[in-house]
């Protein structure tokens, strides 16, 4: 196996301008010797966030872009609240720089109005963080990463990139209670919604990949918003709309593991004068899973907020249908987040259609599970996560869907372990290039907490979920026993696991009708050129 099998080259990535190729000594398109690390839950995350900035020291850098910020979000108890934690590194002397999604206003259930009391915290307290509105109209920056730099000490440096938000809602962990600090969902998830999420911990050279995208963001000379309403609030409050100078980046961290790293991005073409590192916009999270796609034989496990647009998961489809064998199995919420009237039509439309394309592709070999908690709770799915024959593995901000591949900013890391899982099938796509440890590790980790089969059961039991049908199987078990104990009046013990069978609700004519063009304007936009969506490609 070469890396160049599953992973874009830097001509694949169809984005000449960025530097983030470039500035490998060899022009590769990804960086080896790493150590990649899934951090799953947003309370296993917290907890190493929080001991990670607090012990910086001054002449560090703390770098990070995010979707949506509450500055009172506690990252693990009283006292750890996000606000106070970065805004005491910076009187600490730690230079902090951020970016956060400017956003929409908080009556349309978005988070102006929490970002920038975030971002004036922090600049208070001398650090600096910018609200950045340079998107598609209707857009978001959706990126969550967060970078942590040591001079002279670059053994501590490291990099978090995933789906999870310094914000609330997402401090949760495996019992899916929720985080005490919520926002509400649809109303089926309760008052606190339980909450599924991965990020992803990288050491080594990946981590000045990362601070390159950063880089290529901050140093962006467009103004931060090109709305005149937007730039007179900017005057009124005297926000800061000026990016500071950064220090010249340190050299990448040495090696120190196993883990070839690809850093991948989705870049809208943006309208009038595109961004300076992608002009054309950049869809290498959509190439990447392509490439990926192509390679895929036996299983591919996915973990996705959405999963939806016909347009996407035609790419899956096609997969299915080529290779008899493949199996897929998706893990997504139960119920959209938000079930109003017109809006709970509008985000079930997308998800009906795909699935449907799916199904018609490869019929009993898709299973699409939701998830619920041990009080029978819906669990929010919010990772995104993809595995690919325990070869492939996936993390990072971006949903299967059009707004992901096309039209938000996205950031995503592909991990390609160079040390081989000899347990069997030690080959189970059957190519000749062996499972890898991260993939199928990350994979069984996740499998494990959804069949509520702890990392301490027998080894025997453990190693025959790596086998894609056994593992397809045993899904396709949990939730049919939990699906009848519920239909049976939850009669006797409860048995094992999270999974229950995701079956898509009836949509009445009418209201597909009248969700379908709100769906593709409002909520899973198209950030193509016209070109590209003519042809349908990417």
């Amino acid at each position: 196996m070469t890396r160049a099998d599953w992973l874009l080259t830097a001509g694949e990535r169809g984005n000449a301008a960025t530097r983030l190729d470039e500035r490998h000594p060899d022009g590769s398109a990804w960086s080896e010797g790493n150590r990649a690390r899934a951090l799953v839950h947003g309370a296993a995350y917290f907890a190493e966030l929080l001991a990670g900035i607090r012990a910086m020291r001054a002449g560090d850098l703390l770098l990070f872009t995010d979707w949506r910020g509450d500055p009172d979000e506690r990252l693990d108890g009283p006292g750890t609240d996000i606000g106070t934690v970065l805004c005491r590194a910076a009187e600490r002397g730690v230079i902090v720089k951020g970016l956060l999604w400017r956003s929409h206003l908080d009556s349309l259930h978005f988070s102006e109005k929490e970002n920038r009391h975030l971002g004036e915290e922090i600049e208070e307290a001398g650090g600096e963080c910018l609200l950045d509105l340079r998107v598609r109209p209707g857009g978001a920056h959706h990126q969550k990463m967060v970078v942590l730099r040591h001079p002279g000490r670059p053994e501590l440096d490291v990099a978090y990139v995933g789906g999870i938000d310094l914000c609330h809602n997402r401090n949760d962990d495996a019992t899916h209670r929720g985080d005490r600090q919520s926002l509400p969902l649809a109303s089926a998830y309760g008052p606190h919604p339980p909450w599924h999420d991965v990020q992803l911990a990288l050491r080594g050279p990946a981590v000045g990949d990362v601070e390159a995208v950063f880089r290529e963001r901050w140093q962006d000379p467009a103004p931060l918003s090109r709305s005149p309403l937007t730039r007179l609030r900017e005057l009124l409050h005297r926000e800061d709309t000026s990016a500071g100078t950064l220090p010249p980046q340190a050299a990448d961290p040495a090696p120190c593991g196993t883990h070839t790293v690809q850093v991948l991005r989705t870049y809208p073409n943006r309208l009038l004068h595109g961004y300076p590192f992608a002009p054309d916009g950049e869809r290498s999270i959509a190439r990447g899973y392509l490439k990926g796609l192509r390679q895929a034989r036996a299983l591919i496990y996915l973990e996705d907020q959405y999963l939806w647009s016909p347009r996407v998961v035609d790419c899956f489809a096609r997969a299915l249908t080529t290779h008899q064998q493949l199996r897929l199995i998706a893990v997504i919420p139960s119920v959209p987040e938000q079930d109003g009237r017109l809006t709970l039509p509008m985000n079930l439309i997308g998800r009906i259609t795909a699935l449907d394309e799916l199904r018609r592709a490869g019929g009993d070999r898709v299973a699409v599970y939701g998830l619920e908690n041990p009080a029978g709770n819906p669990v929010y799915v919010h990772a995104k996560v993809c595995v690919i024959d325990d070869v492939w593995a996936s993390v990072g901000s971006d949903n299967i869907n059009l707004r992901s591949w096309t039209h938000d900013s996205e950031l995503s890391c592909v991990v390609l372990d160079q040390s081989p899982d000899l347990r069997e099938p030690s080959d189970p796509g059957g190519l000749g290039h062996g499972a890898r440890l991260f993939a199928r590790e990350l994979r069984l980790e996740l499998m494990r907490e959804h069949l509520d089969a702890p990392a301490g059961a027998g080894q025997r039991a453990q190693d025959a979920l790596c086998d894609p049908m056994t593992a397809f199987d045993a899904f396709e078990e949990a939730a049919d026993a939990l699906d009848t104990w519920h239909e049976g009046g939850c009669r006797g013990p409860r048995p094992p696991g999270r999974l229950r069978r995701y079956v898509p609700p009836d949509l009445p004519t009418v209201k597909r009708v009248l969700a379908t063009p709100l769906h593709h304007v409002l909520v899973d936009p198209d950030g193509r050129p016209l070109g590209l969506r003519r042809r349908n490609a990417f």
